[in-house]
């Protein structure tokens, strides 16, 4: 009845943990982002397993008869085509759906691309926020690289690489140009531990590149007192752009205080009305 959530290689298939290997081989079932990759996967391993699909696109749809299959006795792992499920990759609706019905889910941990990253980037931060990838839409975009901007931990993105350069370049206008680290293609035969500033590394990776991407960004340093009038021109050139006092707030209170830009934001709003 278990649903077993498995760590899988995210390059060198000997990163799989002996733990990992007896829960594939003696589970019931696997289930599977793409099934044609885990099966060459359980093919290293000697192993023959049901393997049932669970693709990112319809996992919402499929999550049920899986639920099903554990319901009635079954155990399963859940894995994906690299890495830790349920971490920007399926998995985190079925996970959540088993949970809510009372299914025993045990992780199985093991390689992670964000952990790998942040162990050898070198940044004295010893915290680190996951944001994954960023939202595809520029708002939203926006608005979350002005909630990080304020936090001093190291932040860990994940990107393709045809947005790679685009993503640098973006997170150098939000965040300033912070020292960073690209790590592509962890554990495979061309990893690369790319070091330098933002801007640097926008330039370094201005071209085509390949491979799986890690992003990893030093932490805010510790602010300096703000300057009143450099706030209110920030907050002037915002509401100018059609931004509201609230989505302002938003953006700007990690580093200013939420209230305290609320307030000047809706005096600012009145003082042009």
């Amino acid at each position: 009845m278990p649903l077993y959530v498995v760590a899988t290689p995210i390059g060198n298939l000997q990163d799989l943990t002996a733990r990992a290997r007896e829960i594939l081989s003696t589970c019931d079932g696997v289930v599977a982002e793409d099934t044609r990759h885990s099966e060459k996967l359980l093919r290293h391993l000697g192993v023959r397993k049901a393997l049932h699909s669970l693709p990112a696109f319809d996992e919402q749809a499929r999550a049920d008869g899986i639920l099903s299959r554990l319901a009635s006795g079954a155990s399963l792992a859940l894995v994906t085509d690299a890495g830790t499920p349920a971490v920007s990759d399926p998995g985190s609706i079925l996970v959540r759906k088993a949970v809510a019905q009372g299914i025993p889910v045990i992780p199985v941990p093991g390689p992670s691309a964000a952990i790998a990253a942040v162990s050898v980037s070198g940044f004295p931060e010893t915290r680190f926020h996951f944001a994954g990838f960023l939202p595809r839409k520029q708002k939203t975009r926006g608005e979350m690289l002005g909630e990080l901007r304020a936090l001093r931990s190291q932040l860990v993105f994940y990107e393709s690489p045809q947005r790679l350069g685009e993503t640098l370049r973006e997170l150098h206008g939000a965040l300033g140009d912070r020292t960073a680290l690209v790590a592509r293609e962890l554990t495979k035969v061309h990893e690369e531990l790319a070091r330098g500033t933002l801007s640097e590394l926008a330039t370094r990776f201005a071209g085509e590149t390949r491979g799986e991407i890690v992003i990893v960004v030093s932490g805010a340093g510790v602010p300096e007192a703000a300057d009143p009038a450099e706030l209110e021109q920030e907050v002037r050139d915002r509401l100018a752009r059609g931004e509201r006092p609230k989505g302002i707030a938003e953006a700007l209170g990690p580093a200013h205080g939420k209230r305290e830009v609320y307030q000047l934001a809706l005096r600012l709003q009145e003082e042009s009305d």
